[in-house]
């Protein structure tokens, strides 16, 4: 009976030092979502959504557990751990804040119900996965999950065209991207004799012997990677996509995606082409500059809301590969991950904007946010906080978090990608600074009401949406943004400190 009670505690915390627990926590959910959905016949969308809130935040609480206990062990306290399972917690983060964005957006536009927090699960889990993989083949059927999971949410609206086209090219710019991808695995997997782990893969490669074929396998990767990072010249599907894709979705993935494929940029090129450094630095540092470039000069003359929003990601994903080319695991990395942590709370604060908005009035489009102030002042008060963090106006987070990404990635030698960074970053104020201007001063021609329902929107008349939610994340993740600028020392301090 001794011995049972002794080895009871052990088992216990065997268990939830278990590495994938958190992935077999949040594919439990997902079944138990699908059966629920199955079987109940009145549909509980409530039910489906706290199944979803409780299952990921678990996960968070058991991904926080092994962080504190696991780093107790010198042999277990290592940069690779930590850096795996930064990403991780930041993909749970962006599932369980889009979460909440969406709820009150399929409850009132009364679509499918266990569609959304099914595809948003297998998305993160496919993310979390791709975070720490460490073979080819777990690497590639991770990534092909999550950009599947992707493509399904962005055709959520079956009956809306728009929708169904953003579905079609996503599917068949992400299918593209795959074949890309595909051949530089294959390429990497013969030259290393049929290797498929990255550390093994990297060994059994003869560098002065394949050196075309190696090279050739490099930019087969680099373009496959760039189309999931939406990166120059390979954004193409991405402002369609944006446009066309339900608002809440777009939240999602556009958060989502800018956390899975730096993480996995980063292990695959730091792993496997230590002998390339020099060219594929120089390589994605072009990328990145044009992308900085095209993303915030389009952004200016767009119309849509989420078009513009679209052209902004793609040059917020070349700031954040500043800190990937940096290559310093205690300030590149570090000053990239903390950016891309003020990047989610920025972005999905933003959407939770755009969301209500567009569910009361059925537009995107930017001229009708004239007037807005005298309409709904909460609507207004959370980007009168949040566009200045995400044009870098200082005092919020957005401002501290690219002076840090930008000054160690110009000690690190990315001369050419800084000074466009900084130049691109004045461009951006502008065209955030002119929706909050257009909604103090501007006057929309249509009425001077308070929004109601118009005749295109989502939302039946009889449905009344439920503000609260959206206007309690809007207020928190405002005043997230604010005061993670101000705190910026101490957040830098624990990502140096704890991450690496």
């Amino acid at each position: 009976m001794n011995d049972i009670n002794i080895s009871l505690p052990k088992v216990i915390l065997t268990f939830f030092s278990l590495p994938i627990l958190p992935e077999i926590i949040l594919t439990l959910s997902l079944v138990a979502i699908v059966i629920i959905d199955l079987l109940n016949r009145e549909k509980n969308t409530i039910l489906l959504y706290k199944i979803f809130l409780i299952s990921t935040s678990i996960s968070m609480g058991v991904l926080l557990y092994q962080w504190q206990i696991l780093s107790v062990f010198q042999h277990f306290h290592t940069g690779n751990f930590n850096f795996n399972n930064i990403f991780r917690f930041f993909l749970l983060i962006c599932s369980l804040l889009s979460v909440i964005l969406s709820a009150d957006y399929i409850l009132c536009s009364k679509m499918a119900l266990a569609e959304s927090p099914s595809f948003e699960l297998a998305a993160g889990l496919a993310g979390m996965v791709l975070s720490y993989a460490n073979d080819l083949i777990t690497i590639y059927v991770s990534l092909e999950f999550l950009a599947l999971s992707s493509c399904f949410l962005s055709g959520y609206t079956k009956l809306d065209l728009r929708s169904n086209e953003a579905s079609m090219k996503f599917l068949l710019m992400s299918g593209a991207s795959s074949s890309l991808l595909l051949y530089g695995f294959s390429s990497l997997y013969g030259l290393s004799g049929g290797q498929l782990q990255l550390d093994a893969a990297v060994n059994g490669i003869l560098f002065n012997r394949y050196a075309i074929t190696i090279y050739l396998s490099a930019a087969s990767i680099i373009a496959g990677t760039a189309f999931k990072l939406s990166l120059f010249p390979f954004h193409q599907w991405t402002p369609d996509v944006y446009e066309g894709s339900p608002t809440p979705v777009v939240a999602f993935f556009s958060v989502t995606s800018k956390v899975a494929a730096p993480a996995l940029f980063t292990r695959l090129f730091g792993l496997i082409f230590p002998y390339l450094s020099n060219e594929w630095h120089i390589a994605v540092g072009l990328l990145a500059t044009f992308s900085m470039i095209l993303g915030n000069l389009i952004a200016v003359t767009q119309r849509s809301v989420k078009r513009m929003l679209a052209y902004p990601s793609i040059s917020q994903i070349g700031y954040i590969m500043i800190g990937v080319l940096a290559a310093d695991s205690e300030n590149g990395y570090a000053s990239m991950i903390t950016y891309t942590f003020i990047y989610i709370l920025m972005n999905l604060g933003t959407f939770a904007r755009i969301i209500p908005f567009g569910l009361r009035t059925g537009t995107d489009n930017i001229r009708d946010y004239a007037g807005l102030y005298m309409k709904d002042p909460v609507l207004t008060f959370s980007p009168v906080l949040r566009s200045p963090s995400l044009g870098g106006i200082p005092p919020p987070s957005g401002f501290f978090g690219k002076l840090y990404l930008f000054w160690h990635g110009w000690k690190a030698g990315s001369y050419p990608s800084v000074p466009v960074a900084l130049v691109t970053s004045v461009i951006s104020i502008y065209y955030y600074l002119k929706i909050i201007k257009l909604m103090f001063t501007g006057k929309n021609g249509r009425s001077d009401t308070p929004i109601t329902y118009r005749q295109n929107s989502l939302v039946s008349p009889s449905i009344s949406i439920s503000k609260s939610s959206l206007e309690i994340a809007m207020i928190i993740r405002a005043l997230a943004s604010t005061l993670s600028g101000i705190l910026i020392d101490p957040i830098i301090e624990i990502t140096r400190n704890t991450f690496f």
